[in-house]
């Protein structure tokens, strides 16, 4: 008798603005898909109030970067090279960039935005995604967003929302059949160990490392530095993540702060992707100090039926 199929296992990223889901985790997302894993990056806003942060940018063809419209046109286009270069499928909840205020006091935000939705009004198409999808483990942001961002703190009240909700018959209504997601990660993507780690190895290998004032401003500041659970081995896929930050020619520089660590420097020294375990439902086992997960699918591989 042959072998019955499991049902696939399937991961969920919940991003902010395209160009985050390359910039946090599209080596893992990357790795996970070409495993077998579906993938959805999800992506709440277009992107419409993005600065233009590559120098060498050019509008494409028969576009324009001018209006709301313009921008979130030519960041669909980018977003689509970037999941191609992943091997993910994306989706977008269809909210309107709130941009980045700036100045002291802070502008208001403006109307209509992602970050002044009510939160049960703009976490109702996420619950709709997570119900369609199905997904056993979701992806996001810690509650500071990662930076004070309005768009990534509101991004991670409606992931932590909608994991809560999606399981529950009662709320969300209209919104498709109840589904409960096993795992709930938020993504580090600069911890302080691994920025120190990659400074230290650059300075010692006599190049200039891209992160001494930083270190230095984090010390100064006292960051405090959220737990780290989880290192998931990715460098194989970092052609991957580089392939798809280049696709986000606007907003990313390909000879900048991304590109300015040799790969196989990065390779030796942080071959990972790190995260932080939010919220299971699955058990998971005691781990001593200095022990770290490397599956973002650990306790749900054996839940999952065939």
């Amino acid at each position: 008798m042959s072998v019955p199929e499991r049902e696939p296992l399937r991961l969920m990223a919940v991003h902010a603005h395209p160009d985050d889901e390359s910039s946090k985790g599209a080596a893992t997302t990357a790795r996970y898909a070409a495993e077998g894993v579906e993938v959805l990056i999800v992506t709440c806003t277009g992107g419409e109030r993005g600065d233009v942060l590559n120098p060498t940018f050019e509008v494409p063809e028969g576009h324009e970067f001018e209006s709301i419209e313009g921008r979130r046109a030519v960041r669909r286009l980018e977003m689509a090279q970037a999941a191609a270069a992943m091997g993910v499928r994306q989706q977008w909840l269809g909210f309107v960039d709130s941009g980045l205020p700036e100045g002291d006091p802070l502008p208001p935000l403006p109307d209509g935005c992602f970050a002044l939705a009510p939160l049960e009004e703009a976490t109702a198409p996420l619950v709709q995604a997570v119900r369609e999808f199905r997904p056993h483990v979701i992806t996001t942001y810690d509650p500071s967003g990662g930076y004070p961002h309005p768009d990534h703190i509101k991004c991670h009240e409606v992931s932590y929302e909608a994991f809560a909700a999606a399981g529950d018959p009662d709320r969300y209504p209209g919104t498709g059949e109840p589904w409960e997601p096993l795992k709930l990660y938020y993504n580090h993507g600069f911890s302080m160990k691994r920025i120190r780690a990659v400074h230290e190895a650059m300075e010692g290998a006599g190049l200039e490392s891209p992160f001494g004032d930083w270190v230095e401003s984090r010390d100064a500041r006292e960051i405090p530095e959220r737990q780290v659970t989880t290192l998931i081995p990715v460098a194989d896929y970092f052609s991957n993540r580089d392939a798809a930050l280049r696709a986000h020619a606007s907003q990313i520089d390909p000879t900048g702060f991304f590109f300015s660590v040799p790969r196989d420097l990065e390779i030796d020294v942080w071959p990972w992707d790190e995260y932080e375990i939010a919220e299971s439902r699955v058990p998971l086992p005691e781990r001593a100090a200095g022990e770290y997960e490397e599956d973002l699918f650990e306790g749900v591989r054996a839940e999952v039926p065939a």
